[in-house]
């Protein structure tokens, strides 16, 4: 009987992930459209506002570390204090 819940409730689930609108965005009637930067000459298009920038992803860095070493002292790792009773 709970198999059967599951698969009814993920069969609705999958049904209402379905259901999305599928038509371009548009603005609203008399709305006005984003200020243009400072600086830039045109305001920039939605595929520009939705390209992250380099700094939002940046390049990984796959570099492999080629030596160990032994860690330094840690003057920062302290044991934890007894709290007073």
């Amino acid at each position: 009987m709970r198999m059967r819940t599951l698969a009814a409730l993920s069969i609705a689930a999958l049904v209402l992930t379905a259901c999305g609108g599928r038509t371009a965005l548009k603005p609203i009637k008399d709305q006005q459209r984003p200020a243009v930067p400072v600086g830039a000459a045109t305001a920039p298009t939605s595929g520009e506002l939705m390209t992250p920038s380099i700094q939002a992803r940046p390049e990984r860095n796959v570099e492999l570390l080629t030596q160990s070493r032994q860690r330094g002292d840690d003057p920062f790792d302290l044991p934890p204090e007894k709290q007073p009773q």
